[in-house]
């Protein structure tokens, strides 16, 4: 079976060492990516660390396909013990950044301990230095980006930042890379800032050698340049209008599922503002959306369709430009978009000032530095509707994703069961809802179709594969090829992802009640029932002790 190739590195950055681990057993059985980081962080995170505490572990890690030349695999993937959910969470982020990675010569590095100053951390193919950088104290991400130029000849591609978010542990506040790219749900960047680390740096020349297909890379590639397909034009944004007329847009913090002003925000009125086509490393697609407003010189990369909903529909602001400059501002000083916009939402809902964008975007320079009200809000929905006296729209601490379970339900009980919470990529049950493959309404059949697309989902992130392209592009067929494995061994093998997921967050005190949605699903605890069997679990919504076992046999790393 393909998988990634190299040693684990580990940095403790309050001692400044560096460590190689041999981890060539748990590279066979879990290929690299997240399934790689997962496996690792269930051994090595202590079950009751302090998300923002030294036992905490960060880790950023490739998968085999991030060695190869196709197009839809430059990506990486960040895992840690998170401070929004207060469980396992993995993230990734395109870019340019992971080729710079793995010629490191490492598939995943890993990041622990904590520095009382403030360190930038050079990773390369000869050795890890960490740097003190007490000048960049609250520095922006173009800031940091400018330094890393100025003083080690780096471009961005080489890099991963956190902003003033990070630093002053903001519970949704990302880990960028390229400037405009983020690791960007669950609050990693907070993680980062707790170790006081401001940026890590990756360079070397030691890639290791995975042979691939060249065929099979070239036709992938020559799809993505030839397709004709609406997201290369408008990116996610190309279904706003659908959705918003099919299905629902969540609207004014959840309490309309249309939005007037749709026009204002959709893929034709981002498209109008594209100035030039973007990619991410290798590929051809080239779905990135830099765009510029010619009458405020506002440049920005988007904003994607889940920032127009959190942004724009869910805020009730209409103006496409209004968005922009939100997207601009969390990109600059690194904030999820979904969890920053639907906690702004939720503010906005509380003081009934929908469509104020002038204060959506004092708030959101508020929330980077913990100011004011921002204070309040930066902590996330969960841990402040009471106080704002609004509903709890996340689950298990993450603020939701713009598709609307209560409309499209198997994707609303997707994000009920999903370990990292209210997260649409963690089981994209909502392609065949949107697609009409299966009635969005109900429950009957749904838990099999959402544990299948769990699995898949941790077979893309494992590869990695982007997820603009494992259904049409690097098909099931194409993978079966690449990895020498038949495609349903693989998701089978992936599931073991989920589980080790499911129960260290198990072992944090999560079970059966944290699967719960903020709305009423018919047949929902039918449903759970039946998600829970097909899994093998207990009725309570734990992992047996058995099966964890199983998943984690071998020897155990060294620490």
């Amino acid at each position: 079976m393909l998988h990634a190739k190299g040693s684990l590195l580990t940095i403790d950055v309050g001692s400044g060492s560096a460590t190689e681990t041999n981890i060539d057993d748990i590279l066979t059985e879990y290929i690299g990516g997240r399934g790689l980081a997962t496996r690792l962080a269930h051994e090595r995170i202590p079950f009751d660390a302090d998300p923002l505490g030294s036992e905490n572990r960060l880790y950023f890690s490739t998968g085999p396909l991030q060695q190869s030349r196709m197009s839809f695999t430059g990506r990486m993937n960040a895992t840690a013990l998170s401070p929004l959910t207060d469980g396992i969470v993995s993230t990734n982020a395109g870019g340019y950044l992971s080729r710079n990675f793995v010629d490191t010569g490492h598939p995943i590095v890993e990041i622990t301990g904590e520095c009382d100053d403030l360190v930038m951390v050079h990773v390369r193919d000869d050795g890890v230095e960490v740097e003190s950088v007490p000048e960049l104290e609250q520095a922006t991400v173009p800031e940091v980006t400018d330094y890393m130029e100025r003083e080690h000849d780096l471009a961005p591609e080489h890099q991963i930042a956190i902003g003033p978010a990070g630093e002053n542990l903001v519970r949704y506040a990302c880990v960028m890379t390229y400037e405009s790219r983020a690791f960007g749900r669950g609050g990693l960047g907070a993680v980062l800032g707790a170790k006081g680390v401001k940026a890590i740096t990756f360079e070397g020349d030691a890639r290791p050698e995975i042979e691939l297909p060249e065929d099979v890379q070239m036709e992938v590639h020559r799809h993505a340049a030839t397709a004709d397909d609406m997201m290369k034009r408008q990116g996610t944004t190309a279904g706003t209008e659908f959705i918003n007329d099919e299905f629902s847009l969540p609207t004014r913090y959840f309490s309309e599922y249309s939005f007037e002003e749709v026009d204002g925000i959709d893929g034709y009125a981002v498209e109008s503002k594209k100035y030039k086509k973007a990619a991410c490393s290798q590929c051809a697609f080239a779905c990135k959306l830099p765009t510029r407003d010619e009458e405020t010189g506002l440049e920005t990369e988007g904003p994607e369709f889940e920032t127009v909903y959190s942004f724009g529909s869910n805020q009730g602001v209409g103006d496409i430009v209004d968005v922009m400059k939100s997207n601009e501002l969390c990109d600059i000083y690194g904030l999820d978009t979904i969890s920053c916009g639907v906690s702004i939402a939720a503010y906005l809902a509380a003081h009934d000032e929908f469509g104020n964008a002038e204060l959506v975007h004092e708030l959101i320079e508020r929330i980077a530095f913990r100011e004011d009200e921002g204070d309040l809000l930066a902590e996330g929905v969960d841990h402040i509707h009471g106080e704002l006296g609004v509903e709890n729209f996340s689950v298990k601490g993450m603020e939701f994703a713009a598709h609307d379970g209560r409309v499209i339900q198997g994707q609303g009980f997707s994000y009920a069961v999903a370990n990292r919470g209210a997260d649409h990529m963690y089981s994209t049950t909502l392609r065949p809802e949107y697609d009409g493959e299966i009635d969005p309404e109900g429950l009957d059949g749904k838990p099999q179709v959402v544990r299948e697309r769990e699995a898949r989902a941790a077979l893309r992130d494992s590869g990695i594969i982007c997820a603009f392209g494992e259904d049409d592009y690097v098909t099931p067929d194409v993978i079966e090829t690449l990895f020498e494995e038949p495609f349903e061994t693989l998701v089978q093998q992936c599931d073991r992802v989920i589980e080790l997921e499911r129960h260290f967050n198990n072992q944090r005190g999560m079970d059966r009640e944290d699967d719960r949605l903020p709305y009423e699903l018919p047949g929902f605890e039918d449903a759970l029932d039946e998600y829970y069997e097909l899994r093998g679990w207990n009725a309570d919504g734990t992992v047996p002790d058995k099966t964890v076992r199983e998943h984690t046999a071998g020897p155990a790393t060294a620490d």
